[in-house]
C-alpha cells in the first residue's frame, strides 16, 4: 500500500459510512452540528425529566408507608424495620417527615388500622365496635389518633385503653365502642375528626415478624351506623 493510499483510506471509509446512513439520519446530524444549543437543550430536558421522576417515586414511597417489609393482618399493618438498628433509608425518611419516634423492635410492635375489617376507611361520623382478641403480649394499648399520629381531642379526654384497665366480658374478651356519642363501658370518641386511625401497641409480644400474622388473632373493627 502506497503512502497516498494509506492517507486517503480513512477519508474514503468515512465517506462510505455517511453515504450508507439514511437520508433522515444525515439531515438530523447535519442539523445538530449546525445548532449545538439544541443538543444542550435536549440533554437538559432529559435530566430534568429523570430528576422529576426520581422525586415523584421517592414521594410516593414515603407517602405509602415506612419502606419495605410490612406486616399485614386484616386492617392492621405494622412496619417492624422502623424500630430496628438497620432501618432502611425510606423508613428513616418517612419517620423524619412525620416527626415520629418508633417503638424499638426489642420492646414490641406498633400496628395501625386505617380501615375497618371490611376495608372501608375509618370515618369520624360513624360508630365502630372493636372486639377481641388481641395478639399475645405482656401489655398492650389501643387508641385513636389522627392520620399524622397525634391524639384526637375529645370532650371525654380519653385517648386509649390498656390491657390492664379495660373492662372485660366473662371469659376475658372485650369490646370498645367508638363514636361521638357517649356509651357505657369501654368508649373512645374521635371528637370532631373526619378521619382517624386506630393504633395497637404490643409490648413484649411473641408475634413473629418473619411470618405472616393471622388476622383472626387481631381485633375486629366493625362499622355501625353513620350520621
Amino acid at each position: 500500500m502506497s503512502l497516498v493510499e494509506f492517507r486517503l483510506r480513512p477519508k474514503v471509509e468515512a465517506l462510505l459510512q455517511r453515504s450508507s446512513r439514511p437520508a433522515g439520519a444525515q439531515e438530523k446530524l447535519a442539523s445538530a452540528s449546525r445548532d449545538p444549543h439544541r443538543i444542550y437543550f435536549n440533554a437538559f430536558v432529559t435530566m430534568a425529566c429523570g430528576l422529576a421522576l426520581g422525586l415523584l417515586a421517592t414521594w410516593a414511597a414515603l407517602d405509602a408507608g415506612y419502606g419495605f417489609g410490612p406486616l399485614v393482618a386484616g386492617p392492621w399493618t405494622a412496619w417492624p424495620q422502623t424500630g430496628a438498628p438497620d432501618i432502611d433509608p425510606y423508613a428513616r425518611a418517612a419517620l423524619a417527615r412525620r416527626g415520629e419516634a418508633p417503638l424499638a423492635r426489642e420492646l414490641g410492635l406498633s400496628f395501625v388500622a386505617r380501615t375497618d375489617s371490611s376495608g372501608e376507611p375509618l370515618d369520624g361520623r360513624c360508630n365502630y365496635r372493636i372486639s377481641s382478641p388481641a395478639p399475645p403480649a405482656r401489655f398492650w394499648s389501643l387508641g385513636l389518633f389522627d392520620p399524622n399520629g397525634a391524639p384526637l381531642a375529645n370532650d371525654a379526654q380519653r385517648y386509649a385503653f390498656t390491657s390492664g384497665e379495660i373492662l372485660r366480658r366473662e371469659g376475658g374478651g372485650f369490646d370498645i365502642e367508638v363514636g361521638r356519642s357517649a356509651r357505657p363501658g369501654n368508649w373512645l370518641s374521635p371528637g370532631k375528626a373526619h378521619s382517624f386511625v386506630i393504633a395497637l401497641q404490643l409490648y413484649d409480644t411473641s408475634v413473629d415478624v418473619a411470618a405472616k400474622p393471622d388476622p383472626s388473632a387481631f381485633p375486629s373493627i366493625v362499622r355501625g351506623s353513620c350520621t
